[in-house]
């Protein structure tokens, strides 16, 4: 368990202290040392992702093409800083299970690392070559990259089942809110991944018009059709948003912050689910109309 192995200079989001995080400016720098001697595997990975995340954003303008209406790195970019996130939190949360646990986390670890480093390369080898990654099997060779790629997604997929799993088999260390934020926030994760299999399915992720079209700026979730992503990304996020509600909630309010972590997932699950209805029915969150008039 990650309390175990934090000293008394590195005591990090500590649900029982009423202190406020800045009052120490150091405390991301030690949670980041923390982590890398929880979980080296994740630890590493996600510095690879940063790096990468640093390359792209050197090319991003220097290069002037485009995929699908944004500009062929800002994919990259957006992948890899997603994939620093999902790595490094899932680290630290797994790392709260007792130690009857770790040796699975040690081996999904290894499975989460490996399946993310084959999903960037394919999507970086793509944008070199001015092409989409996803959904294209418009020759052999891009068949044969998005069929890798859907591989790795799979096992990632079955990995964070296992994670899942560990999180309901054994109980987390922390107070009884952050422990059902994180195991609810897991469960919402998976969820929101099975929702990219809505997008496989279709062979594109905008319900009523073309992949491609006009776009939130940066983003381009569409605002001329419904875009599945919305709901996709609301999901996967989970794994960031209820683990903290959890913990914010047995902070201020312990003795009802189970109840309010079960109710607050309640209401994130709902809002994934509006956000998936309105993309079926292939309207967009805003539309084009409502981005002119704040540009």
């Amino acid at each position: 368990m990650k309390t175990l192995l934090l000293t008394d200079s590195e005591q990090l989001l500590p649900a029982s202290s009423s202190a406020p995080l800045a009052g120490s400016g150091q405390w991301p720098a030690a949670a980041l040392r923390v982590l890398h001697r929880v979980n080296p595997t994740l630890s590493y990975a996600g510095w690879l992702h940063v790096a990468l995340a640093g390359v792209a954003l050197v090319l991003l303008p220097l290069d002037h093409r485009h995929v699908t209406g944004l500009p062929v790195w800002m994919k990259p970019l957006k992948f890899s800083l997603s994939i620093v996130a999902y790595a490094w939190t899932l680290a630290w949360l797994l790392a709260d299970l007792p130690a009857a646990a770790q040796r699975a986390v040690r081996q999904l670890s290894f499975g989460v690392a490996l399946s993310m480093v084959v999903e960037i390369a394919v999507i970086f080898i793509q944008a070199g070559r001015g092409i989409t990654s996803h959904y294209n099997g418009s020759n052999a060779l891009n068949g044969l990259l998005y069929a890798l790629m859907g591989i790795f997604i799979l096992v990632n997929t079955v990995m964070a089942s296992w994670a899942t799993y560990l999180a309901w088999r054994h109980r987390p260390h922390g107070p009884a809110g952050y422990v059902w934020g994180l195991r609810l926030g897991l469960l919402v994760f998976l969820v929101g991944s099975v929702l990219g299999g809505l997008m496989v399915h279709a062979n594109q992720h905008t319900v009523g018009a073309p992949d491609g079209g006009p776009g939130l700026p940066g983003l381009g979730w569409s605002t001329v059709a419904g875009d599945l992503r919305l709901a996709h990304f609301l999901g996967m996020h989970a794994l960031q948003a209820l683990p903290l509600l959890g913990w914010v909630l047995s902070r201020r309010v312990p003795r009802r912050a189970v109840a309010l972590t079960w109710l607050g997932t309640a209401l994130y699950v709902a809002a994934v689910a509006g956000l998936l209805a309105q993309a079926l029915a292939g309207r967009p969150f805003v539309s084009q109309q409502a981005v002119a008039r704040t540009l």
